[in-house]
């Protein structure tokens, strides 16, 4: 029985075996087959099925190959992109009556034409930057520019004299911070002060923002700060024979500042015809100096999702270009010999196109108002050869325009927001025209009305979801009542703030500006009042950590597929996206930063806060480093400790006035901040952090950092889990590139 009973189970566990294995085989088949469908047949009847889209990918491609360019770690050899151009563009010839080949090789040539025009406008802007700070010293220089801010100002000077450094050290440009004493400076006057002045500053932490990389592209050679007074020369009035070749021609140089001294009187005329808030953001609203408004307000509009009212883009554009428009069409169709006999809307078009552009180099060309000027313009455009324009088309080759004119810009938030912002917000509306706004007698209609705050209220969902990703990955900062506050604000805008400013303008040359600006401040007051309201709600914005690289990817390669293809499988794109969303999650913060001048460390405990050494140095890395630990700096109240002891068992460092020791997992970290904590240290730590030259042979510790490491690679970012120490420093991540100075040879341990 027992022998009978073992063989009946050992039949039962067969066959189980038998039909999980055929099971298996079934799916695997089905899994292969949907494979196959997918990979051929199908795939290939998708994409012929939406030829009339595959142009829109041509940009997709050319921003590739920008990427490819800016993510190398190592600088290529020059004429690289043209060199490996030239044989996919000839390949593109041979092949191009081949539908798939032709198709792949037109998508690497443009691919390549985005890598050779970066790598062209890199070296193209090479000039001098200071290798080290210098001063108190004498500067001398002319204003390009001068940005006013709630507290002091800042002067862009070209080329500028220092001190005494040779010519080919001195950079074309120079940013100057004064506290007072700029009153009466322009854009264009030649200038000498005393300042203190270094390179532009690296990343705050390995991953962060790069502003010496943006500084580089803007020929920012050096920043500092002033001491007292920048006074005006007398007499210098050329500029010949100073460092000719260091700026691109002397026309564009003028043209350049004489829009700055334009934009710089007009706003003090608009803050002195209204002063306090409503002046500050009015200029920035006209001219695009936001740097009077007050940082609150900055933050209120911000926590409010109404920060994109100050960024002129297509709001603004478009409504300064619709002004004109509509307004001269409905002048001219008041005489009715010119409304029946003559093309009173190309007439108008043709006037609103200058007075965008007009426009366009008043607020500084910014990159959200070149893609706004670039699609209005093609629009009117459009008007003038009686042609239906195509809006997603106009982003597409607006979007190809600004990369070929500064292929830096695909690296900058202004660029990644507005262009993600507008993409999607016209996918959505695609094949939805006229479902909420209805021509004819009821436009004035209380229904009409209605629809048209739903359409607000969709639009600003559809752009907070679009750019959502592109402010946790730049800001680390999401406004969660943003909607609400764009159904209350977007209107005052479009209806009561910019036609004010637009007949200010018109006001200007006869001195009439202060009524429409006056009327124009009781709307920003509402507006201002509408996100002083709705930042105050309960959790108006989140502070989110970092999102990695490869989730900001994910992000844009997601909307790009929902945005561009038609068909239901766009929806694929919701699965980068959500790999996207669950990067943030993924990503560790660093357990121990220590900053590159050896003043600042900060670690992370267990309850996710942070300690910090020291609140009164480097306070600006400091916020950087909570927010992208998704902290808020302000509400962290372990991070104000910094006492000289601590109680064992805390969880915080225990410190004393020669350093700190701490423990993280199984591994001991010692902070020594002077070299009599060296040798003891070095005894009975894992992980060695010096704040000052280590100049023993330190054998314990698994990883030794001390001033010299710091000075040559800046910040470490330090993780400790059970694989090990992991240090990633700010060099590491830059990697060698033309805007980065490299301070020695990085030395390893």
């Amino acid at each position: 029985m027992c022998l009978w009973g073992f063989l009946r189970l050992a039949e039962s566990a067969v066959k189980q075996a038998f039909w999980r294995r055929v099971e298996h085989i079934r799916l695997f088949a089905s899994a292969t087959l949907a494979l196959k469908m997918l990979s051929r047949t199908n795939l290939l009847d998708r994409l012929h099925a939406e030829r009339d889209r595959w142009a829109l990918w041509l940009p997709v491609f050319f921003g590739c190959g920008i990427g490819a360019y800016f993510s190398l770690p190592i600088e290529p050899p020059p004429l690289t992109g043209l060199v490996l151009f030239a044989p996919a563009f000839a390949a593109l010839i041979v092949l191009r009556k081949s539908q798939f080949w032709g198709a792949l090789f037109l998508a690497g040539v443009f691919v390549l034409l985005g890598f050779s025009i970066a790598q062209w406008r890199s070296h193209s802007l090479k000039a001098p930057i200071l290798e080290r700070s210098v001063g108190p010293v004498e500067v001398r220089g002319r204003v390009v520019s001068v940005e006013p801010r709630s507290r002091g100002e800042r002067l862009v000077l070209e080329r500028p004299k220092i001190g005494r450094p040779s010519d080919g050290q001195t950079p074309a440009r120079i940013r100057i911070t004064l506290s007072s004493g700029a009153e009466g400076l322009y854009p264009g006057d030649w200038v000498v002060g005393t300042a203190k002045l270094g390179p532009p500053p690296e990343p705050a932490m390995p991953g962060a923002y790069d502003f010496a990389r943006a500084a580089y592209f803007q020929r920012l050679g050096g920043v500092g700060f002033a001491y007292g007074r920048f006074e005006k020369l007398s007499g210098v009035t050329s500029d010949a024979g100073r460092n000719e070749a260091a700026l691109p021609g002397r026309l564009a140089r003028r043209w350049e500042i004489w829009w700055a001294d334009l934009r710089h009187r007009l706003s003090e005329r608009i803050v002195d015809a209204l002063p306090g808030r409503s002046g500050a953001v009015a200029a920035a609203l006209m001219t695009g100096e936001r740097g009077r408004v007050a940082e609150g307000h900055l933050e209120a509009l911000r926590d409010a999702g109404l920060a994109h009212l100050l960024a002129i883009s297509g709001l603004h554009i478009g409504l300064v270009a619709a002004g004109l428009f509509f307004g001269l069409r409905g002048l001219l169709a008041l005489i009715p010999g010119l409304a029946l006999n003559y093309p009173i809307k190309k007439w108008a078009a043709l006037t609103a196109l200058p007075g965008a552009f007009a426009y366009l180099m008043l607020v500084g060309a910014t990159i959200p108002a070149q893609r706004a000027f670039l699609m209005t313009g093609l629009m009117l455009l459009a008007v003038l050869l009686d042609r239906r324009a195509l809006s997603m088309r106009l982003v597409a080759w607006a979007a190809m325009a600004t990369l070929l004119l500064a292929p830096e810009s695909l690296l900058s938030v202004s660029f990644q927001m507005s262009f993600a912002a507008v993409t999607l917000m016209i996918a959505a509306y695609e094949g939805q025209r006229g479902r909420f706004l209805k021509s004819g007698a009821d436009f004035w209609s209380f229904g009409s009305l209605v629809r048209y705050l739903i359409a607000i209220a969709v639009t600003s969902a559809i752009a907070t979801v679009a750019t959502a990703p592109f402010a946790v990955y730049h800001f680390n900062h999401l406004a969660l009542y943003g909607v609400f506050a764009n159904v209350v604000a977007v209107p005052i805008t479009a209806f009561w703030i910019m036609p004010s400013a637009l007949l200010a303008f018109l006001m200007m040359p006869f001195g009439l500006e202060a009524l429409p600006l006056w009327v124009m401040g009781i709307g920003i007051e509402l507006v201002i009042g509408t996100a002083e309201g709705v930042s105050a709600w309960p959790s108006a914005a989140l502070t989110v950590s970092a999102m990695p690289d490869w989730g900001i990817i994910a992000a844009a390669a997601g909307g790009l597929w929902l945005a561009i293809w038609s068909g239901t499988w766009r929806f694929l794109g919701v699965i980068p996206l959500a790999a996207a969303a669950v990067s943030v999650a993924l990503w560790a913060p660093p357990d121990i930063l220590v900053s590159a001048d050896a003043r600042l460390l900060a670690v992370r405990l267990a309850d996710g806060s942070m300690w910090r050494s020291n609140r009164a140095v480097n306070r600006f890395a400091a916020d950087i480093w909570y927010r992208r630990a998704g902290i808020d700096p302000d509400s962290d109240s372990k991070g104000r400790a910094d006492g000289k002891s601590r109680a064992a068992g805390s969880g915080l460092p225990q410190c004393d006035t020669l350093g700190c020791i701490f423990y993280k997992e199984s591994t001991t970290v010692a902070l020594a901040r002077t070299a009599g904590a060296i040798t003891e240290d070095c005894a009975l730590a894992d992980l060695m952090v010096s704040l000052v030259p280590v100049r023993i042979d330190c054998k314990h510790p698994k990883t030794v950092i001390d001033r010299f490491d710091l000075w040559r690679n800046g910040t470490h970012a330090i993780w400790i889990n059970d694989a090990g120490i992991r240090v990633e420093t700010v060099a590491k991540s830059r990697g060698t590139r033309p805007w980065v100075q490299r301070r020695g040879a990085t030395q390893a341990r």
